[in-house]
């Protein structure tokens, strides 16, 4: 990045002007620090960036994320620029499995389908059926045919479709770290700080947290349910970065993480100064093999559909 840049507020007119020159849009998920939300077109979960990524105008996407959403959009987007602001943002959930773990599972569930979580890097989701992420699983789980679907990678949220569904899940021994890391322990704490608040937790926590919650619901749709809630105290059990964007929108209920430390560190990589940079030298750009691409796209798509 350019040297100059002395403050907050120079950064982020910077970063305006040059989203009009160089025909740009800013996808920024909602686990994101506040400064980078603050400069996004459009903040959501990975499903909505996802949609929006196919449908944005504009000929650069700069993806505030981490690397497999920035894939995500790749695929949707063949024609378009997709640009990372670090390249080493990437997901240890996604990288619990490849592609050859994928075609190594099927082969010992032969006929079996494959519902991959979009939580996974491109190869893997070319060797799936079809693509879900924590707002659609069940009802992608309910689209498949057969009785018994293979799940990856996260055995969380496999489990969390199996309690709704009369479907065998049979999941991969993969699992979100900053969800799995929430216990139970943090949740009875937050209820003694707040009695009166309602407890509303990720679908990619362990079952026992999923068992004392209020309401299960993914990024998104704790963003919708704060909208229209009446609860005035909410402990929110995800990433506690989801809580900046939750208590802007609703200034008239608070909102408290389950655990301060709840932090993707990955996610928190990303800084405005690195979406500067992204911008003035169009780094760092994604791409995906065209025949990875092809087969990967079909999945998503599918998704994106349901």
């Amino acid at each position: 990045m350019k040297e100059g840049y002395v403050n907050k507020h120079e950064v982020v007119k910077r970063i305006n002007k040059l989203k009009k020159e160089r025909n740009a849009v800013i996808l920024v998920h909602n686990y994101q620090i506040g400064e980078v939300q603050e400069v996004g077109d459009f903040i959501g979960d990975s499903l909505e960036l996802s949609q929006k990524a196919a449908r944005v105008n504009e000929e650069i996407i700069i993806f505030c994320g981490v690397h497999f959403m920035a894939e995500t959009a790749a695929i949707l987007s063949p024609n378009k620029t997709v640009l990372i602001p670090d390249d080493s943002a990437g997901c240890p959930m996604a990288d619990m499995v490849t592609a050859e773990d994928i075609r190594k599972w099927k082969k010992n569930y032969p006929g079996r389908k494959v519902i991959c979580y979009v939580n996974t890097s491109a190869e893997v989701k070319a060797e799936c059926d079809v693509c879900c992420t924590s707002a659609n699983a069940f009802k992608v789980a309910e689209s498949v045919e057969g009785e018994d679907i293979l799940f990856a990678p996260d055995k969380n949220l496999a489990s969390y479709i199996a309690r709704k569904s009369e479907k065998k899940i049979i999941p991969w021994d993969g699992y979100c770290y900053v969800h799995n890391n929430i216990r139970a322990r943090h949740v009875r704490e937050q209820r003694q700080k707040y009695p009166d608040a309602e407890f509303w937790v990720h679908p990619e926590s362990r079952p026992e947290v999923i068992d004392m919650a209020d309401k299960v619901l993914s990024t998104g749709g704790m963003v919708k349910e704060a909208r229209t809630t009446r609860k005035k105290n909410i402990i929110v059990g995800t990433e506690s970065g989801m809580v900046y964007g939750l208590q802007k929108e609703n200034p008239g209920r608070n909102f408290f993480p389950v655990k301060e430390m709840a932090l993707c560190s990955n996610m928190k990589k990303i800084t405005l100064r690195k979406v500067l940079a992204s911008l003035e030298e169009k780094k760092y750009r994604v791409e995906v093999p065209c025949d990875i691409a092809d087969r990967a796209r079909g999945a998503i798509e599918k998704m994106v559909k349901l």
